[in-house]
């Protein structure tokens, strides 16, 4: 050192000399080779430190068995060969169809009250069967369009006005009307029966030869096809699975087990999600009825027993046995706040913090539609022991201290057996829904002591649909403009005081009321019958009309000869009230074909609500004559 501030001269050694303060912005490791390999290994100094570190935390003080190495499983299985609608007679189950399809779909409503509606499904169906048609013979393109053709609504028609109450309505009305086809027409024309069958070319003048008609019989057959293959629609004219009175759907499926039946039935689907926990095991059911004539599938019982390797459960940002790995930073178990009752958060993070390294997975592929159950699991350590587990769930099934998960509950109070089989519905694992066609809302109006249904969404002719409260407006618009065009002007009234007795307001025309009735052979029992408000038109002297409801989820029986009352059971609705949507389900089947289908779903609705209806009121006199 000093031979160096000898060189360095007297400066330099007055500037070693002065205080100085060294700050860094960065610290970082400079490498010296491009080889990591040995800092990723974390290499251990000193091993007895790290065993002592083991001894003093209890490490070595375990009573937990040896690592399972191997695992053989043995199950029972059954398949579901029957679907019971309601109380319909049973028909075979079909694999090749969800079951959210076979059970919640509705026909496609195309008329209302006389009035044809769905007019985009109706030019969709025209345009496919002329494409089909031209294809063959061109010049009869105009000949299906006169036969079967779309009528221009007449604006001045009372029987027109919810055509041309809606001005984009009547706008798509009249500009196909003469132009396009109505395809909806022919297939319902071919899917009448009658004897001798309907076929397309009747009464087509253009169509001479047996062997035109042939040709177009078939061309009729791939479009009825086309139809059904696109939109999945129920054999009968109403699904017979929705049970109106209850607003929800029942049905049950059976499979073939011993000389006997396992039947699971469920009494309120309503979800729009169907899956094992919407049934019930029918304890008292032994078998469904088959329908005469009905053919059973195949459906075969037998045990399978398979040999695993178990693999430990693995999942994002679990805690990971080698303390130098960082945990997924998507998993915030921070906010998992579980209340006292929340027993499946307990579960989940006493599983994640404490037992993480404890589960195994023993995966096992059945078929859709099986009912498998596990007689037991042999688990053999690295020690070479091997134990036989049974279900946790095993023992009575009223008993309160029995606890397990993804079992179904049997239904009834009587001291049987747990029943411990899964279910493997064939149902779909994604549904896409669109838009609500229809919606109601069924509310309890305690100042009025009754019930409204009222129309959130109405549909409209030409498919679409509208809020409940424009399209009545409307509707009550163009009523009251076609009567002002054909009514007298009314008497001048002098009114001799400045208050009038009003008998009844109005409310609006989305709602429909639910008035309370005595079911049939009952003082006491009460339930719900839909009523209709009176449509009371200014400077109208004929007898006020009934107003309609316009949701196909509220004209239940009026559609039909003759016309039905309509009843929901009281208890439906709660204070709470109820919200029913009513729209277009698709998805994709297993085997690559997609469904269609109109369904239904139930929510909890917004709760309680007031038409604002009174009856024999003093109101003052608006307008006073002299």
């Amino acid at each position: 050192m000093p031979e160096t501030f000898a060189r360095l001269g007297k400066t330099a050694q007055q500037f070693l000399n002065w205080p100085t303060v060294a700050v860094w912005n960065r610290l970082e490791g400079r490498t010296r080779a491009e080889d990591f390999d040995r800092s990723l290994k974390a290499e251990v100094r000193d091993a007895l430190w790290m065993i002592s570190r083991q001894w003093q935390m209890g490490e070595f003080i375990g009573d937990d068995a040896g690592s399972p190495v191997l695992a053989k499983v043995h199950l029972r299985t059954t398949q579901l060969n029957k679907y019971q609608a309601g109380t319909e007679p049973a028909v075979p189950l079909e694999q090749e169809i969800p079951l959210e399809a076979k059970v919640e779909n509705q026909r496609i409503p195309f008329t209302q009250g006389g009035l044809d509606i769905a007019l985009d499904l109706r030019l969709l169906m025209g345009r496919q069967w002329l494409k089909l048609i031209t294809g063959f013979d061109p010049t009869l393109k105009g000949a299906y369009i006169a036969a079967y053709g779309i009528e221009r609504p007449d604006p001045d028609a009372e029987s027109s006005a919810r055509i041309c109450a809606h001005v984009k309505v009547w706008q798509q009305f009249a500009s196909v009307a003469g132009r396009c086809m109505d395809g909806y027409a022919l297939y319902e024309y071919l899917k009448t029966e009658a004897t001798p069958p309907h076929r397309a070319s009747d009464d087509m003048a253009g169509v001479t030869s047996e062997s035109d008609r042939v040709v177009i019989d078939r061309l009729a057959e791939r479009f009825v096809n086309w139809f059904e293959k696109l939109y999945y629609q129920p054999v009968d004219r109403n699904n017979l699975a929705w049970k109106p009175a209850y607003l929800e759907h029942q049905f049950a499926c059976s499979a073939p087990i011993g000389g006997s039946e396992k039947v699971l039935a469920a009494d309120e689907y309503y979800h729009g999600h169907l899956d094992w926990y919407n049934l019930d095991i029918a304890q008292d059911q032994t078998s469904l009825n088959l329908a005469a004539g009905a053919e059973l599938p195949v459906a075969t019982e037998g045990s399978i027993t398979h040999t695993f390797i178990p693999t430990n459960a693995a999942f994002g940002g679990m805690p990971h046995p080698r303390y130098w790995t960082f945990e997924n930073w998507k998993t915030d178990l921070s906010f998992v706040k579980p209340d006292m009752t929340d027993l499946n958060k307990l579960l989940l993070l006493d599983f994640i913090l404490v037992f993480a390294n404890d589960w195994f997975l023993v995966p096992f592929t059945l078929p859709v539609g099986t009912i498998a159950q596990v007689e037991g699991l042999m688990v053999t350590n690295v020690f070479g022991e091997s134990t036989w587990v049974e279900a946790a769930g095993s023992g009575a099934d009223e008993d309160w201290q029995r606890w397990n998960m993804y079992s179904m509950n049997v239904r009834g109070s009587e001291d049987v057996s747990a029943d411990l089989s899964l279910a493997i519905l064939p149902v779909c694992r994604k549904v896409l829904e669109g838009k609500p066609l229809e919606e109601v809302y069924l509310l309890r109006d305690e100042i009025a002591n009754m019930v409204w249904a009222v129309e959130g969404q109405v549909p409209l002719a030409n498919g679409k649909s509208k809020l409940g409260k424009e399209a009545g407006y409307e509707l009550r618009a163009s009523l009251q403009q076609q009567l002002d065009k054909t009514a007298q002007s009314p008497p001048e009234i002098t009114y001799q005081a400045d208050i009038r007795f009003q008998v009844l307001n109005t409310v609006p025309e989305e709602w429909i009321p639910l008035v309370p009735v005595h079911v049939e052979g009952s003082n006491r029992e009460i339930q719900l019958q839909r009523a209709a408000m009176p449509r009371i038109l200014q400077n109208d002297n004929r007898k006020p009309l009934k107003i309609e409801p316009r949701t196909s989820l509220m004209r239940e029986g009026l559609e039909s000869s003759p016309k039905r009352p309509y009843f929901i059971h009281e208890e439906e609705v709660s204070r709470a009230g109820i919200k029913l949507q009513k729209a277009f389900q698709r998805t994709r089947w297993y085997d690559g074909r997609v469904y269609t289908w109109l369904g239904t779903r139930k929510q909890v609705g917004r709760g309680s609500g007031s038409s604002g209806l009174t009856f024999d009121q003093i109101v003052p006199v608006e307008v006073r004559s002299t």
